[in-house]
């Protein structure tokens, strides 16, 4: 089984499949993020795939083609070189911001010889309903199912069973037997060969098997024309121009490709139950938008120039969350949601593949997460958090919205004190994270910022988040401060550290050089990091290190007014993505080894999110420097200490 890091991400913006170095998409789930695979080798031998590779031996090398989300492998043979390069075919035409809203739900696979004479081996094994349904072939063309087409103009097969129906086309002989479609080939330098595997439910109507043209081979004009609409997409988020430029692009392609173009949401990641430890239990299925991970992705995304994806991304979670009921609060003893489906569903049940081996026999298999089902209150910090970054956006505020909004700021004043599952979405009895409680904070602290844009009566409201403001801050200050620890820790009364209090200083909680803050990076730092790697929590045990928690650790430090340590930490972490770019959610701290879902959005925002923090610092640095000289040269420049003021921390005073 292919390791995670040896996978990269195709997109649609609609769904997401991962094709491996050795030519094997082993992951598709068309349509949708989370829509039943039709190939799933990834989670189990049996359960689907598609390679196309040289036969015999060979060396492979790839790239993201500059701008795009379209992968390119060159294999090298004793014979000659073979490039395979594939997609996920965006609609036709479509360009800009408009980029997946036409998805035909179609996957090209590009053969072209660049040299000598290569032999290819085609073999695709289609399992839809995660490797349940095996499906039955028909041909669509004059040839015989067993022995292939009738000339050498190409082959069509559709592949119908369970509530898929899946059609692939080719310009050379296809030969369908034992459940598996294959071909098999030898061309020469100059030669190019091209598939398409178009998937529809099956109660829509029936896709054309488009005619096999010798003069233009199937797929080249969908190929072009995707390749055309994701660098045109590239051209309109070019306005980050400062350190780590090339990981930070290729980060907000990523972010970009795990959108559902059709609502504006972000999902976590593509895939589900590749395992936090390796042979373990703790396998989720992240193919969800969290409203947890709001704030973060709309910052990244504003670093990144990508205004408009935030701005549609906190429609969506204002859209998904709906009106507050019983007047201007949230119902009783519901939780506000803290995850949705993509296209805004509340009801994510989660149930068990029992089926399905799991990546390297990690079991269970999950489909769905019943995290959706808990009480986290920092998600009410994360979404007035992100009405504060997109606080230019809400000049328009319609009524239900602001409404919405006053509603989490009103829960964070009564619930605050109360216990929760906290950020890691623990699933034992609920305790007082500190980090839920500065969630509230923040929300109560963006409430009374926003108060005038949310039509906040000041003599109620204001007034009552406001006090409430002061007695979370005092509260974390008295019990989540450990005075033996000289930090601060996980929960009130607990001793534990937890790497989401670096969080502090990036929300403004204290500023990053506050004397308890310096100390609290570096406890952390000390005793749940090893070389750059943080993981979450004290006794995390064989845990790999979270790389959020390694890029918290970056921007802390670049707050702190360390640039130099905030970048050792960041090329640290950086250095575990794989050669695509692309990273995971953890980094196994034995052996380095990507794990967790894959490729993992929070990564690739929290990598965005520190590289600027780091230029800020590193402006502010330089400011210092150069104000420190002036006043040394002319004694005329009394005050100006270059102290980080003067760089505000708002992307959306980010020059794009």
């Amino acid at each position: 089984m292919t390791d995670i890091a040896g996978y990269g991400l195709l997109s649609d913006c609609q769904g997401a499949a991962l094709v491996s170095l050795t030519g094997s998409v082993d992951w598709w789930c068309p349509a949708r993020f989370d829509a039943p695979s039709v190939f799933a080798r990834l989670l189990d031998p049996q359960a689907g795939h598609w390679s196309i590779a040289p036969v015999g031996e060979h060396t492979a090398t790839r790239r993201y083609l500059d701008g795009t989300m379209v992968v390119q492998t060159d294999f090298r043979t004793n014979g000659g070189q073979l490039r395979v390069t594939d997609a996920l075919a965006l609609g036709t035409g479509e360009r800009g911001h408009r980029i997946g809203l036409g998805s035909p739900h179609q996957l090209l696979r590009q053969v072209e010889v660049l040299s000598g004479t290569v032999e290819v081996a085609v073999e695709l094994v289609a399992r839809p309903g995660y490797g349940l349904v095996t499906p039955t072939a028909t041909r669509l063309d004059t040839g015989d199912v067993e022995q292939g087409c009738a000339d050498e103009q190409g082959c069509a097969v559709e592949l119908v069973g369970g509530g898929d129906r899946l059609v692939l086309t080719g310009d050379v002989p296809l030969v369908v037997a034992d459940a598996a479609v294959t071909a098999r080939f030898t061309r020469t330098a100059g030669d190019t060969v091209c598939f398409a595997l178009r998937h529809q439910p099956i109660d829509a109507q029936p896709p054309d098997a488009q005619p096999i043209d010798a003069d233009r081979p199937a797929g080249v004009a969908g190929l072009a024309d995707t390749i055309a609409g994701w660098r045109s997409w590239d051209e309109l988020h070019r306005g980050y121009q400062g350190p780590y430029l090339d990981q930070v692009r290729r980060s907000a392609l990523v972010l970009q490709a795990l959108t559902y173009q059709p609502t504006g949401a972000v999902v976590a990641a593509a895939t589900t139950s590749l395992p936090e430890e390796v042979g373990g239990v703790a396998n989720w299925d992240y193919r969800f938008g969290w409203l947890r991970d709001g704030a973060f992705t709309m910052q990244a995304l504003w670093v990144a120039a990508c205004p408009d994806e935030a701005y549609r991304f906190f429609d969506w979670i204002a859209d998904s969350t709906g009106a507050p009921v019983d007047g201007p609060g949230l119902p009783a003893g519901q939780p506000v949601p803290v995850m949705f489906g993509v296209g805004g569903e509340r009801d994510l049940t989660e149930h068990t593949l029992d089926h399905l081996a799991g990546y390297q026999d990690s079991r269970p298999v999950r489909v769905g997460n019943d995290a959706w089902r808990q009480r986290q209150l920092d998600v009410l910090g994360e979404v007035l958090n992100g009405a504060w970054i997109m606080r230019d956006h809400l000049a328009g505020v319609s009524p239900g919205t602001a409404s919405f909004l006053r509603s989490l700021a009103d829960r964070a004043a009564a619930c605050w004190t109360e216990p929760d599952a906290g950020i890691w979405e623990g699933r034992d009895d609920g305790r007082h994270y500190v980090t839920s409680k500065l969630g509230c904070w923040v929300a109560l602290d963006r409430a009374v910022r926003l108060a005038g844009q949310l039509d906040a009566d000041p003599d109620t409201e204001l007034s009552r988040w406001r006090q409430a403001r002061d007695d979370v801050h005092a509260a974390i200050l008295d019990q989540g401060w450990d005075a033996d620890r000289q930090a601060f820790t996980g929960a009130f009364g607990s001793p534990n550290l937890d790497a989401g209090v670096l969080a502090m200083p990036m929300v403004g909680f204290l500023p990053g050089t506050d004397p308890r803050i310096l100390s609290t990076i570096d406890v952390i730092e000390r005793e749940l990091s090893c070389d750059g790697l943080v993981q979450r929590w004290t006794d995390a045990g064989d845990e790999g290190a979270f790389l959020i928690c390694s890029y918290w650790l970056a921007e802390a430090h670049a707050l702190a007014g360390r640039p130099d340590r905030a970048r050792r930490v960041f090329d640290r972490a950086t250095s575990y993505a794989n050669d695509l770019g692309l990273l995971s959610e953890e980094v196994h701290r034995r052996d380095g080894s990507l794990i967790g879902n894959f490729p993992q959005g929070l990564s690739h925002i929290g990598l965005i999110n520190a590289a600027w923090t780091i230029a800020q610092a590193e402006q502010a640095g330089s400011q210092a420097a150069q104000a420190a000289s002036q006043t040394t040269q002319t004694g005329s420049q009394a005050g100006q200490t270059g102290n980080g003021t003067a760089v505000s921390r708002s992307p959306a005073n980010l020059s794009r």
